[in-house]
């Protein structure tokens, strides 16, 4: 099922405000947020597919197709043109991209948590053993 335009805007609101928290190094809770990033990377990534499909509907609409028709202007001029008609839909498409990117950049700095943390264990155990 296609998520609604209106709702990939409130969730990519969600998945916004949860990475702008300030990450702790603490290893428990690293666990946790790791496993938050990986569904909101997830979820993220569908909703980029959901928003290229709003956005290629548009493009391919009947209204759109007139436009293109009725535009005798340089390609690289009616290509901007078109995207300002299609602002919405690439504003969600470049934002969903973003956070994307922004969640696996995220749980790989997680990970550097967790494996720091388990480096010090062992080094402590070895210490003390």
């Amino acid at each position: 099922m296609i998520t609604p335009k209106d709702k990939i805007q409130l969730e990519l609101e969600e998945i916004q405000n949860f990475l702008e928290l300030t990450q702790s190094e603490d290893v428990n809770e690293a666990v946790y947020r790791g496993n938050e990033l990986a569904v909101y990377m997830a979820r993220s990534g569908k909703l980029l597919a959901d928003a290229k499909i709003h956005r290629d509907e548009k493009l391919n609409s009947e209204v759109m197709r007139e436009i293109k028709s009725l535009i005798s202007l340089p390609a690289s001029t009616s290509n901007k043109f078109i995207d300002t008609l299609t602002r919405e839909e690439n504003h969600l498409v470049n934002w969903a991209d973003r956070l994307n990117a922004a969640c696996s950049r995220q749980l790989e700095w997680c990970r550097t948590v967790i494996s720091k943390g388990k480096a010090e264990m062992q080094a402590l155990q070895m210490y003390q053993g």
